[in-house]
């Protein structure tokens, strides 16, 4: 049976290839346009992996990492954060949330499958 991962990311672009790439690495890949969508989400697809773009409307990944990982059903799930923001301190603040691995934009799709394959 296929792992599964949530992919929450509001670009369209970004979540197509994110989810294409994933399938064709035989994840089972579930998107989420709206971050306000992602914790229950989680809670009824129940993924082995969240992969969590940071910057997004309505409410922010740094936000929502803080939320799974205060969920007792949740918490155990691995986030790969992936994110225009690339400074160190940004990364230590989004780790510092409980995010497991953190990718900076543009992303490597070699790279990307290497952080998903090490959290899998």
């Amino acid at each position: 049976m296929a792992k599964k991962v949530l992919v929450v990311e509001d670009n369209e672009l970004n979540l197509k290839l994110f989810c294409d790439l994933l399938r064709a690495h035989d994840w089972a890949a579930e998107p989420v346009r709206d971050g306000r969508e992602a914790v229950e989400r989680a809670r009824a697809f129940r993924p082995d992996l969240i992969v969590m773009d940071i910057q997004m409307p309505h409410v922010t990944g740094y936000e929502l990492i803080l939320a799974l990982k205060a969920d007792a059903e949740l918490r155990r799930i691995p986030i790969m954060a992936v994110t225009a923001y690339a400074g160190r301190d940004d990364e230590d603040r989004i780790r510092g949330a409980g995010a497991d691995a953190y990718v900076s934009k543009p992303i490597s799709l070699a790279r990307f499958m290497d952080s998903v394959n090490r959290l899998a």
